[in-house]
């Protein structure tokens, strides 16, 4: 895991393995329609990453049960989208969580487990390490079984007080949740973003500023188009680059600046001149660059920041307008409109040399049947 795949070439071909590269258009999509499914099959849904979720199954056992339901919602997604997934029933997040782990891990479970009886809960914990618990890292794991909290089951039978004193309250919850008592409630509306982060590693070194300043505007033009569809404005935009820590025999420099804008702002206009302002202060020739990025931060909803009494600035005119439109020709697959600054040749991008067509969101790569 983690190793480029050029330092394995020789295991690819004794093992004839397909390569595919990363196609984050087709992940995304494929994921809000699986989320999709899932919304039209349950009363409530929180959508926990782009390949998780949390189901309310309230109610549900009065129609069928819950093996039945699990099977359905299997098959159903399996029909609609072609992805196959698995499905953990229990009466909290924490134990949900382990049940969906059997069902993966079980081939006998048929990707479905029903964690609602004590006796299943049970004999399940007795046999996981506590560190398949969710929520308990590599640190914490450590830490707990040097005091002789080995399983889960372990973890389950500790007195939640004492495990509250030697650690947290937020392991004393996952303590309740084992024993099936509900401490974390179904987020059905997804929170508001504290962040938006958006950086790539470079498909080659830059070690020139006119392919860096290139690829941070194209990564803040992204990172702007996401903080519209969050209906959101920033105050503060945070630039970094980094060069390959991995490669001791190179110079290492990895700075980071902030800038606080005038006012909160979605415009891609204020929001690259800002990275590009900062992008010229952070700047040393020398360096191969390998990684770059920015950060938007402090959001607010559009017209509720109180500008200064003592300084005047103006924001464009018809800004609005402008970004709404940009974003609808941007997404409706016909075209793109960008900035010259954003350059057109691009040596600097991720190369993805075995990308698989994005069958779902792209016209020229959907399949031809004759």
């Amino acid at each position: 895991m983690g190793v480029p795949a050029y330092q394995v070439q020789e295991l690819i071909r004794q093992h004839g393995i397909t390569v595919f590269s990363s196609n984050y258009a087709l992940y995304a999509d494929l994921s809000a329609r699986v989320m999709s499914i899932l919304e039209s099959l349950a009363p409530r849904v929180e959508i926990y990453s782009i390949d998780e979720a949390f189901l309310d199954l309230t109610g549900v056992d009065h129609l069928l049960s819950l093996e039945d339901f699990g099977k359905q919602l299997r098959k159903t997604v399996y029909q609609c989208t072609g992805i196959s997934v698995c499905v953990g029933m229990a009466p909290t997040k924490t134990l949900a969580k382990l049940a969906n782990h059997a069902a993966k891990h079980y081939p006998a479970t048929g990707g479905v487990v029903n964690l609602t009886y004590p006796g299943r809960q049970r004999k399940l914990m007795a046999l996981l390490p506590v560190d398949e618990v969710w929520g308990i890292g590599r640190r914490l794991s450590r830490r707990l079984k040097a005091e002789g909290i080995q399983t889960v089951l372990d973890l389950a039978n500790a007195p939640p007080k004492q495990i509250r004193r030697h650690y947290s309250v937020v392991v004393e919850r996952t303590v309740r949740e084992l024993n099936g008592e509900s401490c974390l409630d179904l987020d059905s509306i997804s929170p508001t973003k504290k962040q938006i982060i958006c950086s790539r590693s470079f498909g080659e070194r830059i070690t020139e500023f006119k392919p860096m300043r290139e690829a941070i505007s194209e990564y803040t033009v992204r990172a702007a188009e996401k903080l519209r569809r969050e209906q959101r404005r920033a105050k503060v935009l945070t630039l970094f680059l980094r060069t390959n820590r991995f490669n001791p025999s190179e110079q290492q420099y990895t700075p980071s600046l902030t800038t606080e804008l005038h006012l909160p702002t979605d415009d891609t206009r204020d929001l690259v001149a800002a990275a590009v302002r900062l992008l010229n202060s952070a700047w040393r020739e020398g360096y191969r660059y390998m990684k770059a990025g920015v950060m938007l931060s402090d959001f607010y909803e559009p017209g509720t920041f109180q500008p200064s009494l003592f300084e005047e600035y103006r924001s464009h005119a018809n800004a609005e307008a402008l970004m709404s439109v940009l974003d609808t020709i941007n997404h409706s697959g016909k075209g793109r409109v960008f900035f010259a600054v954003q350059g057109t040749k691009k040596d600097w991008k991720m190369k993805r040399e075995n990308l698989s067509p994005a069958y779902t969101t792209c016209w020229k790569d959907l399949p031809w049947v004759k």
